[in-house]
């Protein structure tokens, strides 16, 4: 019998359901017994992946086809972290508000590691561990919220098409065009 190809993309993005515990929002908040998530069930709601060469982004041939094919035309660097991050603590804390954008969220780590939380189609938290090398791309009208993991330490390139538009719309916001248009394509069909 032949193997199981390894997905290389579970080195570097790893997902599962979360616990309800009102724990530091740093950890990685497992339930018990752990619930994992394949990337194929994140896919299912929206948000791809995939895995890239970090130690190289500034000439990395595969990040180069995908921001063509996607149209990524803007390009930035953050840095999440006390020494480069000002009010970092407030703004870790702003950062994890439940909220959705109109826009795709795209995020690839270049360094560090940290949280992306999505809701499932029961409402339920799946959290998606990023580690150096992993990228994602979070749908516009998806609920979610990001947080730093304990090693309070990311660095992250911010993708976008076009101009860069920052704006969270914190839940709830069922009206927006974006919102109603996710659930459409990834709730109510893909349920059905």
């Amino acid at each position: 019998m032949g193997e199981a190809v390894k997905d290389l993309r579970e080195e570097v993005i790893q997902a599962w359901y979360m616990d309800d515990s009102e724990e530091d929002q740093r950890l990685p908040h497992h339930k018990d017994p752990k619930e994992f998530v394949s990337l194929d069930k994140l896919a299912e709601l929206g948000v791809l992946s995939w895995r890239l060469d970090a130690d190289n982004y500034e000439t990395d041939e595969d990040l180069k086809k995908i921001r063509e094919t996607r149209g990524y035309s803007y390009m930035d660097i953050c840095e999440v972290c006390a020494e480069k991050l000002p009010n970092y603590e407030e703004k870790v804390k702003s950062f994890f508000e439940e909220h959705l954008h109109t826009d795709e969220e795209i995020r690839y780590c270049v360094a560090g590691s940290g949280y992306f939380d999505v809701r499932d189609r029961n409402e339920a938290w799946i959290r998606v561990w990023v580690k150096k090398g992993g990228m994602i791309v979070l749908p516009a009208g998806i609920y979610h919220r990001f947080t730093v993991d304990s090693e309070n330490y990311i660095k992250a390139m911010r993708l976008f098409v076009g101009e860069p538009v920052w704006t969270p719309y914190n839940r709830p916001h069922d009206h927006l065009p974006a919102r109603k248009e996710y659930v459409d394509n990834f709730v109510i069909n893909a349920s059905a």
